[in-house]
């Protein structure tokens, strides 16, 4: 059976609700300490990867392309419509494939970009100084919503979500400004997400993928790694 829930390094727990453990399997990881600041490296490196993606998927719908059809299907599943709601995943390939160079902000969220371009799952990265007590990933209820980073309130009635003792805080749609890494930030939490099919192979290899991006770009060190749910 897969494991659904698993303690943080801070004894924090870190669950998949029951409601939610048939359709969504996740990596999770923790990384600190790590250095926030900018980084022109890391954002040369997601130029570089833009021109091979963009040669490799030109002229191909979103829907047409193998690698964004897992965040699609966790979309649906949740009943989100991936076409009004992007999985953050899409949203950059979508910007790459117009010749649209991404939004430089720090070497973490640059890097988390990268890492999202490079295996196109959708991932949630937050200040784990600033989420409180225990983290819960479920659907959220009538009226559940948080403020997203530089766009209004994100709504998550029935879509799935990222909760914490005082409410949400993220989804694989968009981050929160609550949560949001900054250069003040030490300690990285980073959740990739998939549907419950998801190979645990593939998983473990985007969480390589994701620690190796951190390491060499934000001197982050992997403190904690796990993959919850799955079949």
């Amino acid at each position: 059976m897969s494991q659904l829930a698993a303690e943080l390094p801070d004894g924090r727990q870190i669950s998949i609700a029951h409601g939610a453990s048939d359709r969504l399997s996740c990596g999770v990881i923790v990384l600190e300490p790590v250095k926030v600041f900018d980084n022109p490296a890391v954002f040369e490196a997601t130029s570089r990867l833009a021109v091979d993606l963009k040669e490799i998927f030109e002229g191909c719908l979103p829907s047409e392309i193998a690698g964004l059809a897992e965040a699609r299907n966790l979309y649906k599943s949740f009943s989100m419509d991936p076409s009004r709601h992007r999985p953050s995943s899409e949203a950059l390939l979508r910007r790459v494939m117009k010749g649209k160079d991404l939004y430089r902000i720090n070497n973490a969220v640059d890097s988390c970009n990268l890492a999202s371009l490079t295996f196109l799952l959708p991932v949630g990265m937050y200040d784990l100084d600033l989420v409180v007590g225990d983290i819960s990933l479920r659907a959220g209820l009538p009226d559940e919503s948080y403020q997203g980073i530089r766009k209004g309130d994100v709504h998550l009635s029935g879509r799935l979500g990222l909760f914490d003792q005082d409410g949400p805080f993220g989804s694989p749609t968009s981050d929160s400004a609550r949560t949001c890494v900054s250069e003040k930030t030490k300690s990285i939490l980073a959740v990739i997400m998939a549907t419950n099919s998801f190979p645990e192979n593939k998983m473990e290899a985007a969480l390589s993928t994701f620690g190796y991006l951190f390491g060499k770009y934000c001197n982050g060190l992997e403190k904690f790694r796990i993959v919850l749910g799955g079949a």
